[in-house]
């Protein structure tokens, strides 16, 4: 028998690749095992005998021509043909060790699991009959090499590429924490690309093992049923936790549900909950059956379910801990009093700045200044209340009644176009109430103006509603084919319809875009067609592809547009690609902006990434390029403080162009709302927006983003952020319509306002079973400094007014020193003491120790302060921005504790009462409703506004350089 070793180290490996020429089948065998042990070393020595190799595999009579196999797949592998060495791979079976741990096997198991991945895919989708069954062997045994060595979430992802629901199953059943697996493949299906249809067979799958645990996460199955759009299950879930006198959870389940799901969603499950029973013989038993305590605690879900008592509670804690800096908004009022663009960039900076707040008071202290507005400056500044009493939906009427139509009275078109708009920033998403008003109004009137406001408003109050009603009523203004009415109805219709990939409507909305010759209108329908495939992932591919290849350019930034809403959140390569190849070859500059925005829709769940992608886009000698990769990383970025991508857009803000300027600015606000004093660049951003604001040369479109940009970082009275991902990993959708929408402020200023859709109060809100709001403190477990409010701007301190030394002339110093001199001398001459110096010459000389004094008091002081504590107890409500929720936890010796399992994810937090019998101490909430009302009444002796006059900006400029 031959050995099977060598005694000595192998030189060369000619004298093995000898034996393959061997008669002896043995000595062949023997060939191979020597080669297969020294491949790595001597594959290229190997190489010039790679046909024999092959030619024993080839041979069915040869025992080991999987042998054979493996060493050629090597030599393939070393020589850089990995497509040769994957199909030796798969023919040398049991040879081919997938547990082994070489690069080798690494790079051949992941050619393979590529490869098997896209023929299952294939196989699912109905395009292949059968997977190769050798790709199916190695990937059985990855599998199984996987659960022996523990790896559940790599087996759990490659079942997922695969389709594997058989292997996705086993990998969540036989983890060590089942729970935590099934949050990891939630997670999995919301941020990877995958067919709707598997994603729902995934979730329901996911629905099911949830219900199967002894302890059932409802949260968790809720967001199935979300995704999954089964509102009918949902209700079943909330009538089962009532039963079983659940209540505290199925309350925070109904906030959840509220914060996350669609207005058409909502409205299933509330009726599903309000479905009577079936009546009995015994009225007195459906009476008492109506009264009994489920029925009451059902009620009080539909009731939240409504968002009535959420957006109370939001209103309440915003108007609680309004700090924002009205001092910014009188100094940027001082610095533009002559410009009619500065001023409307002024308006809606205050309104973003008190977002959510109700408070107007910087509207009313400057009446006079507020009525230089007109015509469509006038419209914006209406709106703008808007977005001040965000989410105040019950006195939202009441509010804007000075400005709303009414019959037989006059009044200026504007006005009340600004006020339907109003309306429906204050009823975004939860509109129900305002609908049929809306409706109303737009059927009523041929005034464009008002068409204009009161399709944006019937748009923002129906949104997702799929309200045929609405839909119809502003298709009919499209048609109209007035240029301004079309533009809001083109986007209004995208809203109502808003994911429903409503074949109807997206042919409507391309056919009129082909026909109509107004630019205006073919822009907004470019934003509805996007609207309606939101979500839609591989459904949109179509239209995309017939968007693109079309002529004209507005229709082409509609196709980014599109990509951005189906596909977002997805970071999909394939989507990517077009986008950024649209980017750099497109001939329109507005394509190409648009197409650099779009990146931030797909990227914004990895933000770090983001500033890599667009890093050479910035540099672009293209300054539309350069402005949309300002905003791609303001959106993407949001909230985040990054300190690479304000790296990136920093030197933008010396840019040539104004308008990139613009950008900048905006952005840089975005990435820093909500950033702490402690941020490296907190201070120095805001001053760069001041300085930019005051000074008297800079261009008025960089002087817009900057006023803006004052609004956006002080947004909601410093107690809002912008996210577009939500705690369970969900998309929030008005956010998303919002930010996309905003970007149009660029072509149409008033569509800024749709940024407050975007603006999330960052709160903890604790709530016990009733729904009212405990006296209670929680603990952050930080310095307060680390989240503490930025400070306020300071009003410019008065100089003292220094002593100036009185100038003594040399002829008269000459004679006072004569004069001393003189004295003395007679005093001494008289034995009497010599006179005391009284002059003030060494006056200017004790002014500045003073100086010196109050310094070292300073100093002192600073040396005094007592050391910062390592924790703050914050009071409830208590805004706790997003980085700090990791660090809040309630102190051992509260009462109360959350319902829900887990890490604190803020908003409204029901609390379970550990001492149920005890009295408890409430808070008492303020009255916003009849704040709103004394609002309104201030509102009705407003004087009238001037007659409208011809604006003529050569006068504006010459009034400017003159002053």
């Amino acid at each position: 028998m031959v050995s099977a070793s060598f005694s000595q180290p192998v030189a060369s490996a000619a004298g093995i690749i000898v034996l393959l020429d061997e008669p002896d089948d043995a000595l062949k065998r023997y060939a191979l095992v020597k080669l297969n042990a020294v491949v790595d070393d001597f594959w290229p020595e190997i190489s010039d005998a790679i046909e024999k190799i092959e030619q024993l595999h080839e041979r069915e009579d040869f025992a080991d021509r999987e042998l054979a196999a493996l060493v050629a797949s090597k030599v393939f592998y070393h020589l850089g043909a990995y497509g040769d060495s994957l199909q030796y791979a798969l023919s040398a079976g049991k040879q081919f060790d997938v547990s082994l741990h070489s690069e080798y096997v690494q790079t051949i198991i992941g050619n393979a699991i590529d490869q098997y991945t896209e023929e299952r895919v294939k196989q699912y989708n109905g395009a292949l009959a059968e997977v190769d069954p050798s790709l199916e062997d190695i990937a059985n045994r990855m599998f199984e090499r996987c659960f022996e060595s523990k790896e559940h979430e790599q087996a759990a992802g490659i079942a997922l590429e695969a389709r594997r629901m058989d292997i996705l199953e086993r990998a969540v059943r036989e983890s060590g924490s089942v729970p935590d697996m099934l949050a990891y493949v939630f997670k999995a299906v919301l941020t990877i690309v995958f067919s709707r249809k598997f994603c729902h067979e995934v979730l329901r799958l996911l629905a099911s093992i949830y219900s199967s645990l002894e302890s059932t996460d409802h949260f968790a199955i809720c967001q199935c049923y979300i995704v999954l759009n089964e509102p009918v299950e949902v209700a079943s879930t909330l009538k089962q936790l009532v039963q079983q006198s659940q209540t505290s959870l199925a309350l925070q389940l109904a906030f959840d549900l509220y914060e996350h799901a669609t207005q058409p969603f909502l409205a299933l499950v509330r009726s599903e909950l309000s479905v009577a029973p079936a009546a009995s013989a015994d009225p007195s038993a459906d009476a008492a059956e109506a009264e009994s305590e489920p029925a009451k605690t059902l009620e009080t879900i539909n009731k939240v379910l409504s968002g009535e008592i959420t957006l109370r509670l939001y209103v309440e804690f915003l108007s609680r801990n309004n700090h924002a800096d009205m001092l910014i908004l009188k100094n940027t009022q001082e610095a533009v009093q002559r410009n009619s663009v500065c001023h409307s960039a002024t308006v809606i900076a205050n309104s973003l700045m008190y977002a959510g707040t109700t408070s107007d008071v910087f509207l009313r202290e400057n009446r006079e200044w507020l009525q230089r507005a007109i015509n469509w400056a006038k419209f914006s500044a209406v709106a703008s209340f808007g977005v001040i009493h965000k989410g105040h939906t019950a006195d939202a009427m009441t509010i804007l009644s000075p400005y709303l139509p009414k019959e037989g009275t006059a009044g200026s078109a504007y006005e009340k176009g600004g006020s339907l708009y109003a309306l429906g920033l204050i009823c975004a998403n939860h509109g129900a109430g305002v609908t049929d008003y809306l409706l109303q109004q737009l059927r009523s009137t041929n005034v464009e103006v008002e068409q204009h406001g009161g399709a944006l408003g019937l748009g923002l109050a129906a949104m997702a509603s799929n309200n045929n009603a609405a839909y119809d009523t502003l298709k009919g203004v499209l048609f109209s084919d007035s240029a301004v009415a079309g533009e809001a109805a083109g986007i209004a219709m995208g809203l109502v319809m808003l994911g429903s990939a409503n074949e109807e409507a997206i042919n409507d909305m391309t056919l009129y875009a082909s026909e109509t010759e107004h630019e205006k209108i073919i822009r907004g329908l470019s934003l509805g067609i996007a609207f309606t495939m939101y979500g839609r992932l591989e459904q949109a591919d179509a239209l995309i592809e017939q968007l693109l290849r079309d002529k004209d350019p507005i229709v082409r930034t509609s196709a980014c547009h599109t990509i951005a809403m189906a596909y977002i959140g997805t970071n999909e390569n394939r989507m990517l690609s077009k986008l950024l190849h649209v980017a750099v070859s497109d001939v329109n500059d507005d394509v190409r902006r648009a197409a650099v925005t779009a990146l931030a829709f797909l990227l914004f769940r990895t933000p770090e990434q983001v500033p890599s992608v667009v890093s050479l886009l910035s540099e672009s000698f293209n300054p539309h390029v350069r402005y949309g990769s300002c905003m791609a990383l303001g959106i993407a970025c949001a909230g985040t403080g990054l300190k690479e991508a304000i790296a990136l857009i920093e030197p933008m803000c010396s840019d040539s162009e104004p308008f990139v300027r613009q950008g900048a600015y905006v952005a840089l606000a975005m990435i820093m709302i909500q950033q702490p004093n402690s941020h490296p660049k907190s201070q120095s951003i805001r001053k760069l927006f001041a300085k930019s604001v005051s000074d008297k040369h800079e261009d008025v479109l960089a002087k817009f983003g900057a006023i803006y940009a004052q609004g956006i970082i002080e947004a909601g009275g410093r107690n809002v952020t912008i996210q577009l991902s939500r705690d369970h990993g969900h998309v929030d959708m008005p956010t998303a319509v919002g930010l996309l929408v905003f970007t149009q402020f660029w072509f149409w200023f008033p569509l800024g306002h749709f940024l407050s859709m975007a603006l999330r109060p960052t709160a903890v809100i604790c709530l016990n079973a009733d729904l009212k709001m405990p006296k209670i403190e929680i603990k952050s477990n930080v310095a307060p400094s680390t989240y503490a409010y930025p400070p306020a701007m300071e009003p410019p301190k008065e100089k003292s007014k220094e002593k100036v030394a009185t100038a003594v002339l040399s002829i008269s110093a000459k004679a006072k020193k004569a004069k001393k001199e003189a004295a003395a001398a007679a005093a001494a001459a008289e034995g009497a003491p010599a006179p005391m110096d009284t002059s003030d010459d060494k006056a200017s000389t004790e002014e500045p120790k003073e100086g010196g004094s109050a310094k070292e008091e300073e100093a002192k002081e600073e040396e005094t302060k007592e050391p910062e504590a390592d924790f703050e107890m914050l009071a409830n409500p208590a805004r706790v921005v997003i980085p700090q929720l990791e660090v809040i936890s309630f102190p051992a010796e509260c009462r109360y504790a959350p319902v829900r399992p887990g890490p604190l994810v803020g908003g409204i937090v029901v609390l379970k009462d550990s001492t149920p019998g005890e009295e408890e101490e409430l808070i008492e909430l303020a009255q916003a409703a009849d704040q709103a009302g004394d609002a309104a009444e201030d509102t009705k002796d407003e004087p009238e506004p001037p007659a409208a006059f011809v604006f003529n900006p050569d006068e504006e400029e010459e009034e400017e350089s003159t002053a």
